[in-house]
């Protein structure tokens, strides 16, 4: 059983605390994972957070963002497996709860509609196997790297490599690093 800290922690671990405003990175500026749009959300902003706003986030702040707006608002908290529910979590922080959520739905061959509800929940936890599922979702969100590294060819930082390329070998681990964890488990 994992806790919803140790999801975070996972997270972290993959996100880093760095501050970072890579021009290739569609997210804009970023620390411990957290983006511009999703600080500016968090604080009720009615905006975007500025690059320096993004900067002076702090950890305990960014746990407590990444517990509201990725475990509880979107509905993973009800995951009631921990592994699944922190294969989704991830799935959400990169990727965004619609996707995640259709990553889910798609593992347990339900209506992919984005939605997070009562069949999709009682699908995921009416499953005994928590391991079997979050591998599904991982298997799924491979496919969607694929799709996505390979379908756009955008050099927004103009260095002669497509900026999903870039991202790539980060992104794959981190699904490794997911896949690594569900074989101990």
């Amino acid at each position: 059983m994992l806790t919803d800290d140790e999801i975070i922690d996972g997270v972290l671990k993959a996100e880093g605390d760095k501050f970072t405003n890579d021009p290739a990175d569609r997210g804009g500026p970023t620390r411990y994972g957290i983006t511009a749009k999703t600080l500016g959300a968090a604080r009720k902003l009615g905006r975007d957070a500025t690059a320096d706003e993004v900067a002076a986030l702090t950890e305990p702040e960014s746990r407590k963002i990444y517990r509201a707006l990725f475990i509880y608002d979107p509905g993973f908290g009800n995951l009631v497996n921990t592994l699944t529910r922190a294969s989704v979590v991830d799935c959400c922080v990169l990727h965004g709860q619609a996707t995640a959520t259709r990553m889910l739905q798609r593992a347990l061959l339900v209506k992919d509609d984005a939605q997070l509800g009562p069949v999709t929940l009682a699908a995921a936890n009416a499953l005994s196997d928590g391991p079997t599922l979050a591998r599904r979702v991982q298997y799924d969100r491979l496919r969607f790297l694929g799709r996505i590294i390979t379908d756009n060819l955008t050099d927004a930082d103009k260095d002669g490599v497509p900026d999903n390329v870039e991202f790539a070998k980060g992104w794959v681990n981190r699904v490794v690093y997911i896949l690594e964890r569900l074989e101990v488990a």
